[in-house]
C-alpha cells in the first residue's frame, strides 16, 4: 500500500489522522509505504499509524527518514512547535532490520529516499518509499529521480528470494514524460477494467486545483521487480473512502497483492 498522507497541511492535521489509521486498519496491508509524514524528536506519523494497528500480533514496526520535498514550511500554521520535519516512512507487519536514507537529486532541495530491508519469513524484502519533484519547469529532474528510485529498486534483486518494491508519489502518470523511463513492473496493470484510477481527483475536496499536471491522474504508484522467488501483482486498487465524510488526505492510497512462488 501507498499513500501520500499530506503531512500536517490543511489545517485540519489532527481530525484527519484517525480517519488515516481506519483506512489503513481496514485495508490490512502487510507493508505501507508514507509520502509527505510528519515527524519529530519523539514521533513519527509512521510510528502513530503502526500503534494504531493494535489488533496486530506481534506489533507492527515503523521506520522515517527526513526530507525536504516538499519542503518543510519554514512557519507551517498546521504544525505544533516541536521541531517537526517533513518525511518519508515504512510501516511493516514484519520486522525491519535495516534503513537507508539514499541521497536523490533535486536542485535546492535536500530530497532523498527510504530504502527498507524488511525480515519476512521467506527471506529478505526490499521496500523503496520516495517522491519526486512536481513542477513543471522540473520535468527533467523528476525524470532522473524516477529513475534512480527504480535503480534503487532493481540493485542486486536478482539475489534476493522476493520481490523489491517501489511505494512513491512520482506525480505523474504513466502517459506523460516524467515517467518514460518506468521499466519496472506496475502493479496498476492487475486492476480492474474500467476502474478509476486517479489518485489526485476532484472527487477529493482537498486536492489543490491549482495542480494542473497531477490533477485527475494516476500519480501515486505500486511498481515492483521480480526475485528468485518470483513476484506477480494479482490485484490492484484505490480506496477513496471517507470516514465521518472527511478525507484523511489530499490523495488516495494505492493497494495491491503481489504474489510470489
Amino acid at each position: 500500500m501507498t499513500w501520500n498522507v499530506w503531512w500536517r497541511f490543511g489545517g485540519n492535521w489532527r481530525e484527519r489522522q484517525p480517519g488515516l489509521i481506519e483506512v489503513v486498519r481496514a485495508q490490512h496491508p502487510d507493508v505501507l509505504g508514507i509520502q509527505e509524514c510528519w515527524g519529530t524528536d519523539g514521533r513519527t506519523q509512521a510510528g502513530v499509524i503502526a500503534a494504531g494497528l493494535d489488533a496486530a500480533e506481534p506489533p507492527f514496526d515503523s521506520a522515517f527518514v527526513p526530507v525536504g520535498l516538499p519542503p518543510t514550511p519554514e512557519h507551517p500554521k498546521d504544525a505544533t512547535p516541536d521541531g517537526v520535519r517533513m518525511g518519508l516512512g515504512v510501516v511493516s507487519r514484519w520486522p525491519i532490520a535495516g534503513v537507508e536514507r539514499v541521497p536523490v537529486f533535486s536542485v535546492g532541495r535536500d530530497n532523498a529516499a527510504l530504502v527498507a530491508t524488511i525480515e519476512h519469513p521467506r527471506g529478505e524484502l526490499r521496500v523503496v518509499v520516495g517522491a519526486t519533484s512536481w513542477e513543471p519547469d522540473r520535468v527533467d529532474e523528476t525524470g532522473m529521480q524516477v529513475g534512480l528510485l527504480q535503480e534503487l529498486t532493481r540493485d542486486n534483486h536478482a539475489v534476493r528470494p522476493l520481490p523489491s518494491i517501489l511505494l512513491a508519489d512520482l506525480n505523474y502518470d504513466r502517459t506523460q514524460p516524467a515517467l518514460a523511463g518506468v521499466d519496472l513492473d506496475d502493479a496498476w496493470d492487475t486492476a480492474e477494467a474500467g476502474a478509476d484510477p486517479r489518485t489526485l481527483s476532484f472527487t477529493n475536496r482537498f486536492a489543490p486545483p491549482e495542480a494542473a499536471a497531477q490533477l485527475d491522474r494516476r500519480i501515486d504508484h505500486i511498481l515492483y521487480v521480480r526475485g528468485k522467488l518470483g513476484g506477480e501483482a494479482s490485484r490492484a486498487w484505490i480506496v477513496r473512502d471517507e470516514p465521518g465524510g472527511f478525507p484523511p488526505s489530499d490523495h488516495y492510497p494505492v493497494v495491491a497483492d503481489i504474489t510470489f512462488g
